[in-house]
């Protein structure tokens, strides 16, 4: 078994991201902000969704599958609704485009909801209900992907992970970022690069639909709903307001980052909300930390220490990265200075 061994400063995994993607022909400003944005999740701990997705992020650049010059258009604009075009962009830099008119329109009408057709992987929902949250909104976001779930009863590849993610404004007050799935798909992954023979219980469904702990049955099988019926139908949910209400591709229509042969036509939600629509911005801060008060105090489940709210773990693993560095799989390492020398980018010492 591979155990993680390498620990690197965030600003010097987010330089050697850069240069990745850069001499993978990605301009200085879009490498820097897919590179700020995976490095970011590493930073939370999230790091099925960090930089080991460079490596799919350039087979597909490398393949012509990703427009690195494109960022967009808006489609129609109707009201709070706007529809975007991603024309094949990279992720992160239609998410942007999106955000930024998410918020200008809602800061217009009390609320927006931007839905993105024709894009790609934009790394972690988290990173853009933030952005939406900084800006004093509720930011939401969410995002249809490869179809490698069976939807509940079925043993067929139809459904993506299809990830829920809501922010609220103020200091770390709470942020929900969920797969519909138990776990994301790349944690399966995460665990193949590492070496990793077996995986949790729960976490996925074989070939033929019987639950599995072998890692490579887990890969060649589907991930496991969240909840059973209840995460196929949120998951289907998004699948609706992602790609059907944008127009863009639906289940096995859409692509992936491990799906070489064509573009990935993901298709994205953004809403904002503005708080200040309903009360002052400072007492809604007040009433969130009420509530996080009220449901931090009540008493500990046995093997508990304490009640922990969304967001709290990811921040509070956020500031020991910050500090110490950030800690990857030598899987994970391996695959990444591998595609940087392709590019012809040295790894940084360690």
């Amino acid at each position: 078994m591979i155990s993680p061994v390498v620990v690197i400063q965030p600003d010097r995994l987010k330089a050697f991201a850069r240069q990745i993607l850069e001499k993978g022909g990605v301009s200085p400003a879009y490498a820097d902000l897919v590179a700020t944005s995976l490095v970011a999740s590493n930073l939370r701990g999230v790091d099925s969704h960090g930089v080991q997705l460079l490596v799919f992020y350039l087979e597909h650049i490398q393949l012509k599958n990703m427009d690195v010059d494109a960022s967009g258009r808006i489609a129609s604009e109707n009201g709070p609704c706007l529809v975007y075009d991603g024309q094949n962009g990279l992720g992160q830099i239609v998410s942007a485009e999106c955000v930024t008119h998410a918020i200008r329109v809602a800061r217009e009408s009390g609320i927006s909801i931007v839905v993105a057709r024709e894009s790609n992987h934009f790394g972690a929902a988290a990173y853009w209900s933030q952005r939406i949250a900084d800006a004093g909104f509720i930011g939401i976001s969410l995002c249809n992907a490869t179809p490698l779930v069976a939807p509940w009863q079925g043993c067929e590849k139809r459904l993506g992970t299809n990830p829920i993610c809501m922010a609220v404004p103020g200091e770390r007050r709470w942020l929900l970022d969920m797969a519909t799935t138990t776990v994301a798909l790349n944690k399966v992954y995460r665990a193949m690069l590492s070496g990793k023979p077996e995986i949790p219980a729960g976490w996925a469904l074989d070939i033929e639909g019987n639950p599995t702990t072998d890692t490579q049955k887990a890969v060649e099988g589907f991930p496991m709903p969240l909840g059973g019926y209840k995460g196929s139908g949120l998951a289907v949910m998004v699948e609706i307001l992602c790609a059907v209400l944008s127009g863009g591709a639906i289940t096995t229509e859409v692509g992936g980052t491990r799906v070489l042969n064509r573009p990935m036509r993901v298709s994205h939600f953004f809403m904002a909300i503005d708080v200040a629509r309903f009360m002052p911005l400072e007492e809604f801060e007040k009433r969130m930390a009420q509530l996080a008060s009220s449901l931090k105090d009540v008493k500990t489940a046995p093997g508990y220490d304490e009640v922990v709210i969304a967001g709290e773990p990811e921040w509070r693993e956020e500031a020991r990265r910050i500090h110490s560095g950030i800690p990857l799989d030598e899987g994970v390492w391996k695959a990444l200075v591998d595609t940087a020398e392709k590019v012809g980018v040295a790894a940084p010492e360690l």
